[in-house]
């Protein structure tokens, strides 16, 4: 198989879709790599490096768009869409709950897209969104603890307080993979911390390894809406598995706040957990905030991670890697019929919609695994 590896476009996104180590297993196998030229040279991954391991670097997105999979990081932007094709297998993150026009385009070229965010093991966990859902989670500490700061619009709140000062009222939706590590890194900072779900097996476990360091409550609406009041920080973290994300944070709750607190929607991806930001939509990185009417700062980029893309490419491909090889070596019809997992991943093929989150959206039929596997 040939598996060709572009160089990503978003805004300041500078991770790449394989690292070395992964274009060395694939070649190892009797597959042929293409890397458009410079992909990982921003995070210390050289050309040369690539070559070392078996790929070989190409000139143009129109030949590392050429192969028969193309793996990525994020979703295909518009300037991308003139590159797919029938028969193409894309395998990257998608979140087409949040991105219609790219699921039109992808059933219009009949392309076989998998979707990183949705390939599910048999206890529920998502082996190739928790990667990245942990390092949007320990950054999103990190994020609201700098947008407290006077410059960047906050109140002016040093995040783990001082002897005699109380520290920042921290509050986390959503007690997921994104939300646990939020919650971690804001406690390693001494920040008071709160975190809000609705599996009550979850807070239990939570509650077990920190147990009064942080305070877990039960996710309600008039729950959600005293937490939110008292917050200096909230994180939106809730996931529907590759479904849009329900909106739990009001509007009205968002004009309940302070003046210079800070929201850090990570959940943007899916269209977003706070009404506030899901109306602006997602921000960039040259432009990562916007600050409300009432003076609430709110940071709602759509890829945290790019930010630390090294630690991010690393991270991801570590997880991602034994999937690519797998559909590489059997063709990704006999990969997901072989691995339940891996066939949850599958979103589009042959005009069709696989996924019932993408088909709720939307609206569309839901067309079941079984027809093609």
């Amino acid at each position: 198989m040939i598996v060709s590896v572009p160089k990503e476009i978003k805004n300041q996104e500078y991770r790449v879709g394989i690292t070395p180590a992964g274009v060395k297993a694939l070649a190892d196998a009797g597959h042929k790599v293409l890397v458009e030229k410079n992909a990982g040279t921003a995070i210390g991954i050289t050309d040369a490096d690539y070559i070392a391991a078996g790929a070989q670097m190409v000139d143009t997105a129109a030949e590392a768009w050429s192969g028969d999979m193309v793996v990525k990081v994020k979703e295909p932007l518009a300037p991308e869409y003139q590159y797919f094709r029938e028969g193409m297998v894309l395998f990257t993150y998608l979140h087409l709950a949040a991105e219609p026009e790219l699921t039109k385009a992808l059933l219009e070229k009949k392309v076989t897209a998998i979707a990183y965010e949705t390939v599910q093991l048999p206890n529920r966990q998502l082996p190739l969104l928790a990667p990245m859902s942990e390092v949007a989670g320990r950054m999103a500490a990190q994020v609201g603890a700098q947008l407290l700061t006077k410059r960047e619009g906050g109140m002016g709140l040093l995040m783990g307080g001082t002897a005699g000062v109380p520290a920042a009222n921290f509050v986390v939706v959503g007690a997921g993979v994104v939300g646990f590590n939020a919650a971690k890194v804001a406690v390693g900072m001494g920040a008071k911390v709160t975190i809000l779900d609705v599996n009550i097996a979850r807070l239990r476990e939570i509650d077990d390894l920190y147990g009064n360091r942080i305070q877990t409550i039960y996710s309600n609406a008039l729950n959600v809406a005293h937490a939110v009041k008292d917050a200096d920080v909230v994180v939106g973290s809730v996931l529907i598995p590759g479904a849009a994300t329900p909106q739990l944070v009001t509007e009205e709750m968002v004009k309940s706040m302070k003046p210079g607190s800070v929201i850090v929607d990570v959940a943007i991806d899916q269209g977003g957990a706070v009404q506030t930001t899901a109306k602006h939509g997602a921000t960039s990185h040259d432009n990562p905030t916007f600050i409300t009417e009432n003076g609430v700062v709110c940071y709602c980029v759509g890829n945290m991670p790019g930010a630390v893309a090294r630690t991010s490419t690393f991270t991801l491909t570590n997880a991602t890697l034994p999937y690519m090889v797998k559909l590489a070596n059997k063709g990704w019809k006999e990969a997901c019929k072989t691995d339940e997992a891996l066939a949850k991943g599958l979103n589009t093929h042959d005009g069709k919609v696989f996924f019932k989150g993408v088909c709720d959206k939307f609206g569309m039929e839901c067309h079941a695994l079984s027809e093609v596997l």
